[in-house]
């Protein structure tokens, strides 16, 4: 049970970025809906109804659950179903127009959970504009004989994921808090794939700035700073609902799914971690960055200040020489010039020499 549950949650095979897998022929209820389905002991049953024919079916028997998947409702196609399942205004409220940070809230006898989720930007190259993380939202509407997804944005399709649980009946099985445990591990195992591909950026920098080039700019760091704040703000605020989940007794939740619900909140933990981590290594690499440019500005104030130095001998004796007095040094010595030519140059040469010994040029 244990295995083909983790097996079923996991979702093994690589899943493809950015792709919506849903599928859109099983819409029957208009275009913000995308699946409709009764499951009864785990099993999909034929057939694709309505919502309310469905959890009809459902509260007549007295078995399954009904769970509905929709993407980016408006406030009129959300209507018939607030209405069907008796949903919250403010949930359902949060859920049309999302942009809600992560978090888990009971209402009557249902949860509403809402879900961060991420997608990392594929980019040849970081640039001090790249986008790195896209985030979008999953709400899910949560009680003992429905769940109802509701997604926004143009990733984190659950399409693979209700194929996932399909295959699994045992999983599904367990009722509609399989369905959030399922959703919640999905959104966290892809908070570790972007935090490992974060991770490759800022290796890709701290490289770049350690090298003998120097040339990662502090351009690139703020950015990969700004999208890692944007990824934090995903995934912090799900602690807590997480540790809900895992801890709290609550009707809408099956027991048996509390144990699977403590193994996402240490994954969440680890992401947590990394993130922290992430944070202060940019920080590192961004003050090592600011010390190499202040490094070469003294090099090159000092390169700068000897040359000046070196000029300064001419500059004086043709300023001496430019004055035109009658009784100046050797002025009526055929030799006179070269001599004074030859000392200037011997006088820039010597300080030219200590200059370079000293490591100024």
């Amino acid at each position: 049970m244990i295995s083909n549950l983790r097996k079923a949650v996991r979702l093994p095979q690589p899943r493809r970025r950015g792709v919506d897998l849903s599928h859109p022929a099983r819409s029957p209820l208009g275009t913000a809906v995308v699946n409709c389905a009764v499951y009864v002991d785990g099993v999909r049953q034929e057939g694709d109804h309505p919502a309310d024919v469905a959890i009809h079916r459902v509260r007549k028997t007295g078995r399954g659950f009904v769970w509905i998947g929709l993407h980016e409702p408006s406030e009129k196609e959300f209507a018939g179903i607030v209405e069907l399942f008796g949903l919250h205004p403010l949930a359902v409220e949060d859920a049309v127009y999302a942009h809600q940070r992560p978090k888990l809230e009971h209402y009557d006898d249902s949860l509403f959970t809402v879900f961060k989720t991420v997608r990392y930007v594929e980019h040849d190259r970081l640039t001090d504009t790249s986008e790195v993380v896209e985030t979008g939202e999953i709400m899910v509407f949560t009680g003992t004989d429905f769940v109802i997804t509701v997604r926004h944005g143009g990733h984190g399709s659950l399409g693979p994921l209700r194929e996932q649980l399909e295959c699994v009946p045992e999983q599904l099985a367990l009722g509609p808090s399989a369905v959030l445990h399922a959703v919640a591990d999905l959104v966290v195992d892809d908070y570790l794939d972007v935090a490992s591909a974060v991770q490759d950026d800022i290796d890709e920098v701290e490289s770049e700035v350690f090298s003998i080039r120097g040339s990662g700019g502090a351009g690139r760091i703020y950015q990969l700073k700004r999208e890692l704040l944007e990824l934090k703000r995903a995934v912090a605020p799900l602690d807590r609902p997480m540790q809900e989940l895992a801890t709290q007794s609550m009707s809408e939740v099956d027991p048996r799914i509390k144990t699977y619900f403590r193994d996402v909140a240490d994954h969440l933990d680890r992401v947590t971690e990394q993130i922290t981590s992430f944070d202060e290594l940019l920080n590192s690499i961004l003050q090592a960055h600011l010390a190499q440019v202040t490094v070469a500005q003294n090099e090159d104030m000092r390169r700068i200040s000897a040359w000046v130095a070196i000029l300064a001998v001419p500059t004086m004796v043709c300023g001496v020489y430019g004055m035109n007095f009658d009784h100046m040094p050797e002025k009526h010595w055929t030799f006179g010039y070269p001599l004074v030519m030859t000392v200037t140059v011997a006088l820039c040469w010597v300080i030219h020499r200590g200059f370079k010994r000293n490591g100024w040029l």
